[in-house]
C-alpha cells in the first residue's frame, strides 16, 4: 500500500511541474504516461539517490544540504532521458539544468506537501 501510495504522489507532483513549467518542460506523450514517468521517477529515486549522497556526503555537508538540490536536478533529468527512450519521458528546454532543477524543485515541494497532508491524516486516524 505504501508504494502505490508513493507512487500516486510521484504521479501528482510530476504532473503539476510538468503542468506550471510547460514553457521547460515538455512531455513528449499523452498525459498518462504520467503514471509509468512517476514509477520511473520512483526507481531511479530508490536506486540512485542513496548511492549518490553517499558518494557526495561531503559536498552535502560543506553545502549545508544544498548539494542534494544539485542530485534531485540530476535525477529528474535522468527520470525524462529514460522514459524519452519509451516514448514516455519529457525534454527539458535549454539550458536543461535549469529546467530540471525548476521540475525537481516542484516536484519536491509538492511530494513534500502531499506526504505532509497523508502522514497527518494517518496520524489523526490512528488517535481516534
Amino acid at each position: 500500500m505504501k508504494f502505490i501510495i508513493r507512487w500516486a504522489i510521484n504521479t501528482v507532483a510530476l504532473y503539476v511541474a510538468i503542468y506550471l513549467l510547460h514553457n521547460y518542460i515538455h512531455l513528449e506523450s499523452t498525459p498518462a504516461s504520467i503514471i509509468w514517468l512517476a514509477l520511473i521517477f520512483g526507481l531511479v529515486n530508490a536506486i540512485l539517490r542513496p548511492p549518490f549522497k553517499a558518494l557526495s556526503c561531503l559536498l552535502i555537508i560543506l553545502t549545508l544540504g544544498l548539494f542534494t538540490l544539485v542530485i534531485n536536478t540530476l535525477l529528474f533529468a535522468l527520470t525524462g532521458w529514460i522514459g524519452s527512450q519509451w516514448h514516455i519521458g519529457f525534454t527539458l528546454a535549454q539550458p536543461w539544468f535549469w529546467s530540471a532543477f525548476l521540475g525537481s524543485l516542484v516536484t519536491t515541494v509538492i511530494s513534500g506537501v502531499l506526504n505532509g497532508i497523508l502522514r497527518d491524516e494517518r496520524t489523526h486516524k490512528a488517535h481516534h
